[in-house]
């Protein structure tokens, strides 16, 4: 019996809740699965699961024993690739789910100077949106503004997100320019409908908050859509400074509200300690790390030209 091998399986199927989920992350048969489990229970001497035709949870001894073997496997997966990539240099393919946002316009110039580093790590992208949860998604790491759902995910921040509220100078001319918050109720609005404060919205200024519940003209989950949408000149949107920068610094948009700062969120790479991948990913990470300040170059842009405040409120 391999015993790491079963320990790894068994932290697999604990991490997707599905033996058939499990098998396909792993490019094994399901049957492979099962017996590799039910051998570490015969071991054990427990079950390790409890399971119905819909349902794979942990028994309490299979919790008690969860962390551990998440570390264990974490760590042997990462010394395996240190050996092996020490001698023959890092190879194989990373998955990364990332957002729409991050990726047009600020990613390609990253993906290839790693590339250029690392010439024989292939990388498969999936660009969305979604908010996913990288094991059950068989990503080896997830790019997002959500910290992990789990306690057995790992975070790590990036940079920050910032927020702003911006029309066309047209738009403006025509319908006014917003002087506090509470203005925005006369306007036509295009709002991101992914934030986890969904139509609550909290305005900092000088040391006050006012909590605001607005309603869209415009309703979408594309930032790139809002984009578009406030360049027709329909209505005033909220966009991150990432999607919006190369617009209000070119003029095409203008902030407003700018002194009336929304909570930024963090960009985070979300991933399982106990990645087959993890010597690679965290090579991945830190190129990453490198690439940002706290102060990523399009907000730094805007904050040298004043149309941006340099205090950041903090993560909401």
């Amino acid at each position: 019996m391999d015993r790491l091998e079963n320990i790894e399986t068994f932290v697999r199927v604990a991490q997707t809740q599905s033996f058939a989920e499990a098998a396909r992350q792993m490019r094994v048969a399901k049957s492979v699965v099962t017996s590799r489990v039910k051998q570490l229970e015969d071991h054990v001497g427990a079950p390790l699961f409890h399971r119905s035709t819909r349902v794979v949870r942990l028994s309490d001894v299979g919790q008690a024993f969860l962390r551990d073997c998440t570390e264990l496997v974490g760590r042997a997966n990462d010394i395996m690739d240190q050996m092996r990539d020490a001698r023959a240099g890092p190879t194989g393919t990373l998955r990364i789910h990332a957002l729409t946002g991050f990726v047009l316009g600020h990613f390609a110039t990253l993906l290839r100077a790693f590339q250029v580093s690392f010439p024989d790590i292939h990388l498969e992208l999936i660009v969305s949106d979604a908010v996913v949860d990288p094991v059950k998604a068989g990503v080896d790491c997830a790019l997002q503004i959500f910290p992990a759902a789990s306690t057995e995910l790992v975070s790590r921040p990036l940079f920050p997100v910032r927020r702003v509220f911006c029309a066309t100078p047209e738009y403006l001319r025509t319908r006014g320019t917003p002087e506090d918050p509470r203005d925005l109720h006369k306007h036509t609005l295009g709002l991101y409908s992914g934030y986890p404060t969904r139509d609550r919205w909290t305005f900092h200024h000088a040391g006050e908050q006012v909590t605001l519940y607005m309603s869209a003209a415009l309703l979408t989950n594309s930032v790139h859509l809002l984009r578009e949408y406030a360049m027709e000149h329909a209505g005033i949107v909220c966009l991150p400074t990432l999607v919006a920068g190369d617009a209000i610094l070119r003029g095409d948009l203008q902030v407003v509200l700018a002194e009336h700062q929304l909570s930024s969120f963090s960009l985070n790479a979300v991933y399982a300690g106990t990645s087959r991948n993890a010597f690679k990913l965290r090579l991945f990470i830190e190129h990453l790390t490198a690439a940002f300040t706290r102060v990523p170059p399009w907000d730094a842009a805007m904050i040298d030209r004043g149309l941006l405040p340099a205090a950041l409120i903090a993560d909401a």
